[in-house]
């Protein structure tokens, strides 16, 4: 991924490695939740979530969810309304550093409600994360079936984020209702970048 050298890089707090509930305990009590308390998220849930999604676990790039071929094709984005200590806009996550780099300003969560069909929880939670695919560095290596790898991969990936969110006291929801294009425009993905699911997060 290239980056403009003139975007600011924010780096993240370093993420726990061991936590206080255990993996039973998450399982047993994930849910869908669709209404989130007038809560801000802190930087530090924000760094936990983000790590569970795609950090770095190996000194070989490694991440936290397996990828075919360890080629990454998913690409994370956090778009932040409340989250104390970091300015509402639409941040890009970068695994290698563990860091955002801040790609739009302003509050995109109404914009982003409505291009999800009008689901007003996605206005209402304090963050969303939004899993994009770049499908080309997985298909040309695997063909067509590399899609299918893809999608397996943003699975995992969410799977993760709702698991650690259950951790930190948190609750969200997958959401996959949303017009591709309309995402794209609100987030300023570019062509390249496909929406693939929508996390929004809050207590």
């Amino acid at each position: 991924m290239s980056q403009n050298p003139q975007e600011t890089v924010i780096h993240l707090p370093e993420a726990a490695h061991q936590g206080t509930a255990s993996l039973e305990q998450t399982l047993l009590q994930r849910r869908s939740i669709r209404r989130f308390a007038e809560e801000p998220l802190t930087l530090e849930q924000v760094s936990q979530l983000l790590w569970a999604a795609q950090g770095v676990t190996h000194a070989r790039g490694f991440r936290t969810a397996p990828s075919a071929g360890a080629l990454y094709p998913l690409e994370t984005y956090l778009i932040a309304g409340q989250v104390s200590g970091l300015e509402a806009g639409v941040y890009q996550y970068l695994p290698a550093g563990h860091s955002l780099i801040k790609k739009a300003t302003a509050d995109k969560r109404n914009e982003l409600s409505r291009a999800a069909l009008g689901q007003a929880l996605l206005s209402q939670a304090p963050a969303t994360i939004l899993f994009t695919a770049v499908y080309g560095r997985t298909t040309g290596r695997y063909g067509q079936r590399g899609v299918r790898y893809v999608h397996m991969e943003a699975g995992h990936a969410a799977q993760n984020v709702l698991l650690q969110a259950i951790s930190l006291g948190l609750g969200g929801v997958v959401i996959g209702a949303f017009e591709d294009q309309r995402v794209q425009t609100v987030i300023e993905l570019g062509t390249q970048a496909v929406p693939l699911y929508l996390i929004p997060i809050g207590r």
